[in-house]
């Protein structure tokens, strides 16, 4: 599992364009938590290709700026948010791991 994983992040790493920014890294360099760090921030996006669709990106991304949005989320009964916070959770997890310096 570990080595598809690294299989994966190395393909995103050679094929992604260092110059698009998504939502996760643009709301990561925004933020106070990751100072700036275009490195941690890029790895989190290319994390993010890796786990998350674009809709979830988005979703997430507003995490950066609004921790409380994502309190809701987590406590949330709906079936649709459920989803999405275990989608999150697993991207979360992983891009701790493949991002931890």
């Amino acid at each position: 599992m570990i080595n598809r994983l690294m299989i994966a992040a190395a393909a995103v790493v050679l094929t992604t364009p260092l110059a698009v920014a998504g939502p996760v890294d643009s709301a990561c360099m925004r933020s106070d938590r990751a100072a700036g760090s275009r490195q941690l921030c890029g790895c989190i996006q290319q994390v993010a290709d890796m786990t998350l669709s674009r809709s979830d990106q988005r979703r997430a991304a507003k995490f950066f700026d609004d921790a409380e949005r994502a309190q809701e989320v987590r406590m949330s009964k709906s079936d649709s948010d459920n989803a999405f916070w275990a989608r999150y959770k697993n991207f979360a997890t992983t891009a701790e791991a493949y991002c931890a310096n």
